[in-house]
């Protein structure tokens, strides 16, 4: 898309989820540009987005990205597989600002790293049922055989931090069962509050299987995406508060608690927001 505006390359990056999943994106900007400025928006009040319609999602995505507007960000990273499943292709094309999603990274990464061509994806109901990370990572290599399983539970596991939990190995045991028997050994984690529970899919699945998060090659895919533009920070620019902004829809107490457990020293504040004012 064409930009009709002249975007401030020293402007904030926004970056939304439906809850604390996508602060595994945030962290990996951080790293990977330390310079830049980050609005981060969790969509609390109205998570899991899995469960929900297209229609919904692109509402909510609509509300969220015009707050981002707000803030004169410069481009926008759809830090949820569900919202880029459902709503990227549309936002993007609505919005005269650079927005990218998590699933083409996360599908190019896992077709590189296979070696029997057996791809395992696990992600929310809406990612699965959208079929969306076979039709990518098929586009890439057509002979590559891929099998989606929906793990509905899990988000609802992280936001509550129940991340070392033996409910959540007995669950993640039960989800996984079926990936083990298709003798994957790749197994993308198609939601970004998948990576909170890396240790436990890493441990169930077994060291042959290479686990994927899209997280850390969406940076990459946003770093590259400013340099291309000419938007990428000056070091030297000045701005005024907080290098990181963090809002929510509701329960910020728990989200700064939560996201502090993710990002040691970042989370300052948390502000609540009715998004559906936007």
């Amino acid at each position: 898309m064409q930009r009709s505006v002249t975007m401030d390359k020293n402007a904030p990056i926004g970056v939304f989820d439906s809850g604390v999943g996508g602060l595994t994106v945030a962290r990996e900007i951080m790293r990977q540009m330390p310079q830049e400025r980050i609005i981060y928006f969790g969509d609390t009040a109205r998570l899991p987005y899995g469960s929900k319609s297209q229609d919904t999602i692109l509402r909510y995505s609509r509300q969220i990205i015009r707050f981002l507007m707000t803030k004169q960000v410069k481009s926008i990273v759809i830090a949820c597989n569900t919202a880029s499943a459902y709503a990227l292709d549309t936002v993007e094309k609505e919005f005269d600002i650079p927005i990218i999603g998590v699933i083409r990274a996360g599908a190019k990464t896992a077709v590189h790293a296979t070696r029997n061509g057996k791809i395992g994806v696990i992600g929310t109901e809406g990612t699965i049922s959208s079929g969306i990370y076979t039709d990518v990572m098929k586009q890439m290599k057509p002979d590559i055989e891929v099998t989606g399983k929906s793990c509905p539970l899990f988000v609802p596991l992280v936001e509550e931090g129940l991340l070392h939990d033996s409910v959540t190995d007995e669950i993640a045991s039960r989800y996984l069962s079926v990936l083990k028997g298709r003798f994957i050994d790749t197994l993308v984690l198609g939601c970004t509050h998948y990576p909170l529970i890396r240790s436990t899919l890493g441990r169930l699945m077994g060291e042959q299987v290479t686990l994927v998060n899209p997280a850390y090659e969406t940076a990459i895919e946003l770093k590259e995406l400013l340099d291309s533009q000419g938007l990428t920070c000056d070091e030297k620019g000045e701005h005024k508060g907080e290098k990181y902004e963090f809002y929510v829809s509701d329960l910020a107490e728990k989200f700064t608690a939560f996201a502090t457990s993710i990002l040691p020293n970042e989370v300052k504040e948390t502000k609540m927001l009715q998004v559906e004012d936007y």
